[in-house]
């Protein structure tokens, strides 16, 4: 029998919401949801370690899963993982922190796995980053760093033994920061297996900001009286040209509402609205320069971006590397992270009719 215990009782000060950070809302799912919908189907039991002030809005949370329940959680973690220890009779636990949502299925039963063949499992994985030995703001020394690794959740062991470790330490009146240490300490050496770097724990303020956001944006222009349109930057002849208040550049102006949309703005009317005569006849590229700017003011660049171009005249196929070039130049990205598509409508609609152009876009930004 396996019980998973998560690690609900923190207050996450560092985290500045003055509440329990499990309880606050991660893509509109409460964070402890995220960890509970990978570990109820894995384990006979999941114990969420709560304070008394969290339990009513915890147990509420645990409707969907029937085999989840609360226990009292402690004034450290340690005393949060023994009472769940007392409270369960499963042969093996898997200790997690419930602010570490992102945890995968096939990390728990890679922890499982290890704990069956050697009788503990710690998620871990190798150091990336120099570690340095200081005091006082020195450095002492730089020891290899191969011989480090730095240690996530989840945490497996057999109860008993994790237990007697833990009623080891009360006696002793000391305090470990996660279950592998107290384990080593009054135990064995646990045995680790490799996690995934996904797998981080939620802390700061920033870290409840997704590190990606996809926005979207579209616009539609008519045809008018002229001899040339504008794509992505580029003049290309045309029999008609397209009737706007700027040069009409359909693709730019769908791609900078994708861009405003995923960094949470406004959209481009709001910023360069049509009835302002700055813009008339505006490059549309300028326009674009000035939205990178935006979203830069927010911490966010381009990571990449798509443009669908629905028209049944003229032929842009002889364009289209260079109108990713234009796009990817003004991004600040390589033009592989580009993309630009053309189609006509198959006669359909008012593109097929020939009566106007409309493009789409879709853009991924990414945390500076």
């Amino acid at each position: 029998m396996i019980a998973a215990v998560l690690c609900a009782a923190g207050k996450g000060t560092r985290a500045g919401f003055g509440g329990n950070k499990v309880l606050a809302l991660y893509n509109g799912l409460p964070v402890l949801c995220y960890s509970l919908s990978v570990f109820s189907p894995l384990a006979d039991e999941v114990l969420v370690a709560c304070a008394p002030e969290d339990e009513e809005r915890i147990a509420q949370l645990l409707i969907p899963f029937p085999n989840a329940r609360t226990v009292p959680g402690g004034a450290t973690r340690g005393e949060s993982v023994r009472n769940a220890l007392y409270e369960t009779k499963a042969d093996m636990v898997l200790v997690h922190d419930a602010a570490r949502p992102f945890v995968t299925p096939e990390t728990v039963r890679a922890c499982i796995a290890c704990l069956m063949r050697y009788g503990s499992a710690v998620c871990s994985l190798p150091l990336s980053d120099t570690v340095a030995h200081t005091l006082d703001g020195n450095i002492l020394d730089v020891p290899p760093r191969e011989r480090y690794c730095t240690v996530q959740t989840p945490q497996g062991f057999l109860r008993d033994k994790l237990l007697h470790a833990y009623e080891r330490a009360r006696e002793e009146g000391r305090t470990f920061t996660d279950e592998s240490g107290v384990y080593a300490a009054y135990c064995e050496p646990p045995r680790l297996f490799t996690g995934e770097r996904q797998n981080k724990k939620l802390t700061y303020p920033e870290d409840f900001t997704p590190a990606e956001r996809v926005g979207f944006g579209t616009d539609t222009h008519a045809f008018c009286e002229g001899d040339h349109i504008v794509l992505c930057g580029k003049k290309i002849p045309c029999a008609r040209g397209l009737r706007a208040h700027s040069d009409g550049d359909a693709a730019v102006h769908a791609l900078m509402d994708a861009m405003l949309s995923a960094a949470g703005l406004r959209d481009i009317g709001h910023y360069f609205p049509d009835t302002d005569a700055r813009f008339a006849g505006a490059d549309s590229m300028r326009l674009l320069q000035e939205t990178v700017a935006m979203i830069q003011e927010q911490g966010l660049y381009v990571g990449n971006a798509t443009v669908s171009i629905v028209a049944e005249r003229p032929r842009l196929a002889p364009y289209i590397e260079e109108m990713r070039q234009n796009l990817a130049d003004c991004l600040h990205i390589p033009a592989q992270c580009v993309g630009v598509a053309a189609g006509t409508n198959e006669g359909l609609g008012y593109v097929g009719e020939g009566k106007g152009i409309t493009c789409f876009a879709t853009v991924l930004l990414k945390k500076a």
